[in-house]
Order: structure tokens, then sequence, then C-alpha cells
């Protein structure tokens, strides 16, 4: 299945064995007749009743007689211990310890004597006790009231030493919260006990509020209360300093008027039916290091054929709405709808019906979010009980008393990657892989694998493009957590195809307001995100724009030979240097793929030219990070897309059995060399509308397997259309390798006259052949009558030396060894092979009876 839980704690394998063995042990020292059977008629008591900071779970079961019990399980050294027995006959409510585990705080009722057991009794008094417990000594009581209470010890982050004050937060039902200061003295030893237990000083932390939710692993406590009819969700950050702050405040677009009084992660709440679960709302708020706030959402279900979720993405400035179906009015909906935070994704989970995986990294675009239904593994393979989503990827089902440490399972979603058939799922399963991360190299290895063998199949996107941009930017996105601002995540800017089973409404939202002005760890980063959405319009991702047109500029400077600096120019090539040494160091074998082997100066050019325009963009928006680690991470970017294009044409050469001798003309292609073309055709599609860089000898390669797969017309096709280049080092090999056939010559021919100038002329004299003499004169005399102007008659030859009788031939042999003469010189030292008149006339002459076919 795509969620992988992982058992971290399970009542009844981590605490059962111990309890009975504590109860069997009690019985054989006579403490108490009946030995272990009296657990064994009441272990259906035992539940989970709260998750501590630390991770340590607090449980409680009831023996024969009604007494409660209080025990810890230390999740870290995997042991038990009681902490409390209160031998009254009382149903708990909620619980919790302090870090030390010197202080219980607990609420209570008194069960029903008449009726069903454990039934609360209405009007019964809620106790709300304080227990000193290290060791066992004074009980006193902070609430007595007719309304519930749920108790938390925050956890601030200190050193190991115990803390002189512990901190209580009380959550009534009558809708305020209470914070108690609770000062601890140590006496006779190790014994802790409370100061000043008359008077323990206490303040209000909130008031008139309808919903609440605790996050145990940031102590942060959001609430929402009604001002009008309108909800505002509040956050309370508690900090180590004894202090507590409001952080932002935050409309949200939901009625919570008639939806009633509702905690979550306040401990188990077994109050509550669970069969009245689905007909209940479910609200949670969801953040993680980046950044990110999200608050979920599901209203009342009143329909049996389709449920409405909404996700508010404040980070982004937008609401999703999603809409599922859930198939026919004869599937009954027993089960509420469960959301649980999965660091960059989010989980929507009905059990029996859909498993939708929502990415907050990137929620623009619907795609980027894995929508499953239906009765399929993914579906059926997850708990059909009501989970509940703890801090730090942890989920509870209180039902069974089971903690679970939730995970993408990435062997799961690579087969489903290799199965799927709609492109939407294939593009969010993708970057799901990707974002996993633990092993980056063997999952590179594996997507590069589906990529070779699937590249024609997506039609919506194109699959290199998009996993090339998407596999750099998770590669570097853990440096830094501005990256998904500054650098491009996919590929893909818009989607308009249906996605089965779902429906989507986006709205923008109005921004929470930050009530602090000095931010540090998460709400640094948060207030970031904010102001990115305030300002920055358009959005400030990447793209070679700038890099496109900066080359262009240099390639035709190069062709017309103006140059500009020649400073400017050598730190673009050296930038190009580090590139490629830096892809040396990634490198932990030698590469099969003859790549790297020749100078070609337009790639490095444009890998320079992206690196300096990269870090030019950083630096613009990189604030407060080192220059010198915005050019290393402007390096590495630019290798990591430069290793991929490298490693997907190294997985199709290994797998096609290719060796470097297919860049030698003299042998016939076989059907993997058609196939490496038509992927190496694939990427260059791929990365000429990026505008990404090659592999300096990748267009050489190129055009040496398009010589071998290709009938000459459409080679020249390809040729004429830009896309196979010539390269300099793949004619010479050609000419070389050639023969002059009447196929080859014809092949010769029609490539030496598609050369640039510079390397044509070079090419024609390593080809001996008449028509390469033809060419070379023509190119000679060219370029002796460019600038030709008519000298007196007194500096000419005498024609008397000519034994031509042709005039017009002679005139013009006369003419060209005037200019020969006195352009000598300087063609010498331009590095012009000299070409005489003699051999201009012996060409010419040689050409007219070839097409007078003499």
């Amino acid at each position: 299945m795509a969620l992988r839980l992982v058992s971290d704690f399970d009542l009844r394998k981590d605490v059962l064995p111990w309890l009975r063995a504590q109860r069997a042990a009690s019985a054989g020292a006579g403490a108490r007749g009946g030995g272990a059977g009296i657990f064994e008629n009441n272990y259906e008591s035992l539940r989970v009743l709260n998750v501590e900071r630390n991770g340590n779970i607090i449980y409680t079961y009831k023996d024969n007689k009604g007494n409660v019990f209080f025990g810890l399980y230390d999740c870290q050294i995997r042991q038990n211990e009681h902490l409390y027995t209160f031998e009254k006959d009382l149903q708990v409510v909620s619980g919790s310890v302090n870090s030390e585990r010197t202080l219980l705080a607990a609420s209570l009722v008194q069960s029903t004597k008449e009726g069903r057991k454990n039934e609360l009794q209405p009007g019964s008094k809620c106790l709300t006790l304080l227990v000193e417990i290290h060791p066992v000594n004074n009980v006193k009581v902070l609430k007595a009231v007719d309304s519930y209470i749920w108790v938390q010890f925050l956890y601030p982050h200190v050193d190991s030493h115990p803390l002189p004050e512990n901190h209580l937060l009380l959550i009534s039902e009558e809708k305020y919260i209470e914070q108690f200061h609770i000062q601890v003295i140590q006496e006779d030893g190790n014994k802790v006990v409370i100061k000043n237990s008359g008077h323990l000083p206490r303040e209000r932390v909130a008031e008139d509020f309808v919903w609440a939710q605790w996050d145990m692993s940031e102590q942060r406590l959001y609430y929402i209360d009604l001002k009008k009819s309108r909800s505002i969700l509040k956050c309370i950050q508690f900090c180590a300093n004894e202090n507590f702050n409001l952080m932002f405040e935050a409309p949200l677009d939901i009625s919570l008027s008639d939806s009633g009084f509702k905690l979550v992660n306040f401990g188990c709440d077994n109050l509550q039916d669970q069969e009245k679960l689905s007909k209940y709302l479910t609200l949670c708020v969801f953040t993680n290091h980046t950044g990110s706030l999200c608050v979920c959402y599901s209203p009342k279900f009143d329909s049996w054929e389709q449920i409405t979720y909404s996700v508010f993405y404040f980070h982004k400035g937008h609401s999703k709405t999603f809409t599922a179906a859930l198939g026919s009015a004869d599937s009954r909906v027993t089960q509420g709808i469960t959301f649980l935070n999965l660091d960059y994704y989010v989980a929507v989970y009905l059990p029996g019906h859909f498993f939708h995986l929502l990415n907050i990294q990137h929620p623009d675009l619907i795609c980027h979010s894995l929508f499953s239904t239906g009765n399929n593994e993914v579906i059926d393979m997850l708990p059909h009980s009501p989970l509940q989503s703890l801090s730090g990827s942890l989920v509870l089902d209180w039902c069974s008393g089971k903690l679970y440490r939730a995970f993408l399972n990435q062997s799961y979603l690579l087969e489903f990657l290799w199965n799927t058939r709609l492109d939407c799922e294939k593009i969010a399963v993708l970057h799901c892989v990707l974002s996993c991360g633990r092993d980056p190299q063997f999952l590179e290895a594996k997507i590069i694998q589906w990529v070779s063998e699937n590249i024609s199949a997506c039609h919506s996107f194109d699959l290199i493009q998009e996993f090339i941009i998407a596999s750099s930017y998770w590669s570097t996105y853990p440096e830094t957590s501005n990256w998904d601002k500054l650098l491009p995540y996919s590929s893909v800017l818009t989607w308009t195809t249906e996605i089965p089973g779902i429906t989507l409404v986006t709205e923008e939202i109005a921004l929470p307001l930050m009530k602090v002005h000095s931010f540090q760890g998460y709400w640094e980063k948060l207030n970031f995100h904010l102001e990115y959405v305030k300002y920055s319009k358009p959005p400030l991702h990447y793209n070679n724009s700038v890099v496109r047109r900066e080359w262009h500029g240099l390639i035709s400077e190069e062709k017309t030979g103006k140059r500009r600096s020649k400073v400017y120019e050598r730190n673009i090539l050296d930038n190009a240097i580090k590139v490629i040494s830096n892809l040396e160091a990634r490198s932990l074998e030698p590469r099969l793929i003859p790549l790297f082997q020749e100078e070609d100066n337009p790639q490095r050019l444009l890998m320079g030219l992206m690196v300096s325009e990269l870090k030019d963009h950083l630096l613009r928006h990189l604030q407060g990070v080192e220059k010198k680690k915005i050019e290393q991470m402007a390096l590495d970017y630019v290798s990591k897309l430069l290793d991929l294009i490298c490693q997907v044409l190294d997985t199709s050469w290994r797998k096609h059995n290719l060796h470097p001798w297919v860049l030698h003309f003299n042998r016939q292609a076989s059907v993997a060399e058609c196939a490496v073309f038509h992927i190496m055709t694939r990427i260059l599609e791929a990365t000429n509308s990026l505008f990404l860089p090659l592999p300096p000898g990748f267009h050489t390669l190129h055009i040496s397997l398009g010589v071998h797969c290709l009938p000459l017309h459409n080679l020249l096709h390809y040729i004429d259309n830009g896309v196979l280049l010539l390269t300099e080092t793949a004619v010479t090999r050609l000419m070389e390798d050639l023969d002059n056939t009447e196929k080859n010559e014809k092949l010769k021919f029609s490539i030496i006259v598609r050369l640039p100038p510079l390397i044509g002329q070079k090419i024609c004299r390593l080809w001996d052949h008449p028509m390469s003499s033809n060419i070379i004169s023509r190119n000679h005399v060219k370029r002796l009558l460019q600038n030709y102007k008519k000298q007196p008659q007194s500096s000419r030859i005498d024609k008397s030396s000519f034994s031509i009788e042709f005039l017009p031939l002679n005139y013009f042999i006369e003419t060209l060894t005037d200019l020969e003469s006195s352009s000598q010189a300087l063609y010498a030292f331009e590095g012009h092979d000299n070409v005489d008149a003699t051999f201009v006339e012996e060409a010419a002459l040689k050409h007219t009876m070839m097409l007078l076919g003499l």
C-alpha cells in the first residue's frame, strides 16, 4: 500500500504481558486473592490515554472492583512503569504526566451504579486531581465541576536537569483554557513535593472557543473562537521561558456555530460513540519544518454518494475544496474521514472508499497529488478503524491501542509507477517517490529505468523533462527551505485533464495576521511564505530565458569574429570546468557512454552561463546565505541536471549493451543503436524546450548514431531542422572511416555542403576527391573576390604567360593570380592554405567537363 504504518507501540504486546506478570506476582505474594484471573476478566478496559512529547505513552485500565490503574510505557527503553492507582470506581477522562514523572494530572468522573458498566451518569462531578508520584504522596484537587476537564503538562525544550516549575494546561468543556504553574521541591532525598500546594498560580490562556488542537511536538495550541459567527483560528506558542505568545490569527470560511465542542490530540476521546463519528465535522491543523500551515476540514456528512473536504493552504494563500465520489447509495459510510500528516504530504483517507495523498509543498496543480479510489489494495490494506494523527508522522489507532509511525511506502510507489496507465498518477507518484529521499541513488536508478522504458508513454507532459526538473529539485531541496520559491519544481505549468473520481474548486483566502514581530525557526519560515504570497507577483521561479538570450549572443559573436571581454568569457568557461569537475566527483564508477571526450565549446558556454545566471538569481532572493554557499548550490544544481542526463543515457547504453565503437561509421546500425538514438532524440527535444545544457560530446554521439540509423533523406531532414548538429569531431571521423563508394560520396558531399564555412574548409582537405577539390577552389575564389577592387592595367600580369586561348578564363585566371600575389602574406598569417591559380584552373576545367559529360 502507498502508506506504510510501522508499529511503535501495541497495548496487547507491549503492556498486557507485563500487567499479567505484575498481577501474577501480586497474587503469588498473597497481596490480593484471585491471582492473574482478576485482570484477565477486565482486559477490555485497557486503553491508551495520552502520548506525551517525549514519546512516552500513558495508559489506564480497571480491575474487577473498578479501581483505576495508571501506567506509563517508555518508548526509549521499552519498559513499563506503574504511576498510580485510584482505589475507587471512576471513569478516566484525561491524564498527563510531567517530564520528570513526578506529577500526574488526571481528570475523572464517577461511574453509575445502575445500568451498563462504565456508562457516564448525567450531571456527575468531574474531579481534576494533581498527584505527587515520586514517591506516592499527596493528592490535590484542582477542579471539581460538573463539566468535563482535559489536562496536559507542557514539555519545554530544556536540559535534562529537573525543572523547578511545571506548567499544566486545563481545558474545560465550559470553553476556557487555564495554565497552572506548579513549583516542586525535593525533600528527604529524592522525595518531590508541591510547594505551596494550597495556592497554585494560574492564568487564562484562551476562552470562548469551540474547537482546540494540541501539538505535542511543537508545544502549540490551536483554537477557534467565534466572533459574530465568524470562525477565527488562533495559535499560541508555549516557550521554554514560561511565556506564551499569540502567534497569529486567521479567518476560516467554515461554519462551526452548531457543531458543538471538539478537542483534537488532548489524549484519546473515549466519550463519543464511534458509530456517530462520520456525522461530525473533522478539523485539524498540520505544519511541517518547511514552514507550511494547512487546515484540513470536512463538514458534517450528509450524502451517501459523495463527500467534500477542504484544505486551507495558508502558506500558499489559497484553499482547495475536493469532492470525491463514493459510488452507489448502497456503499454506506460508517467511519469518519481521517487526515494524516506525512511531512511533505497530507493523506486524506475514508476507509473502504478512497485514499488521497495531497502535496502540501506544491498544491497548485491537482496532478501533483495522488488520488486512489475503489476496491483496491491501497484502500483495503489500511486500518478501517478511526486513526488519530499526532505530531511527527505518528498515528494512533485508539480502538486497538496501536501507535504507528507513518511513511510513504517506496517499494509500493515504485511498483505503482510501473503499472499505472494514467498520466495524472504517473506525475503524482514520480514526485511522491522523489520526496521520500531515504535512498536517492537507489530511487533515481529505479526511476531512470522506468523512464527509459516508458519514454513515449505520457501524453500530457514530457516524462524526461519532468524527471530532470523534479529530481534536481528534490536532490537540493533539503539544503534550504526557500528552494521551492526560487527553483522550478515541475515542468508542468497547467493541468486541464480530468482526474477520475474527484473534482476540485480553488479559492483565494485571507492570509494569517502575524501577531509578533520577531520570528525564529518555524515561524520565520511561515512568515517568509506569507510575505512571498503578498509581494511576489509573478513567482520568482528560475527559468533559462536570460541564458537563452545571452548564449545566442555569444554564439553569433563567435561566428562573426566579434568578441566581448575575454575576462567575461573566461569566467563562463571556468564555471563549465567546475561543473565538469563536480560531475566527475559525483560519478562513483566510470561512465560507459563516451561523453566529455571533446571540447564542445557551445555546450560549455551554455552550462557556464546557466551557473552564472542561477547564482545571480539566488543572490537576489536568498537573504543571509553566504555567497560561497550560493555559488556551490548553483554548481551542484547544474551538475545534477547534467548528471541525470548522463544517467539516462548510461542506463539505455547498458540496457542495449552498446560499446564505444558505435562512433565509427564503417559498420551497419543495430536495433539497439536505433533504440538509443530514439532516446537521445527525446532527451534533445526535452532539453531544447527548457534550454538546458547537454554533456559535451552529446551532439557528436547523436549525429554518429543518426548516420547509422537514418536513411539519407531523413538524416538530411534532421540536420536541416536542427535536430542533428554537425560537429567537427563527428564529420572528421566520418571522412576518415568511409571509403569513396557512390553511396558514401553522396553522403559526404551532402554533409560537407551543410557545414559551417570554417569547419567545412578543414574537412574538405581531409577528403581526397575531385568534389572536395572543387569545393576548396570555389571557396578560395569566393574569398578572394569578396573584397575585389579593379586594379590599374599597369599592375596586371602579362596574359601571354597563359597557354589557354579561352579569353574569359584567361581573364579570370589573371585576376585571381593578381589577387593571390597581393594577399598571400595576409592569408599566410591567417592560417589559410595557399590555393594557387593553376589548381583553380584545373578544377574549373574538370568541373566544366563533368557538366558537359565529356
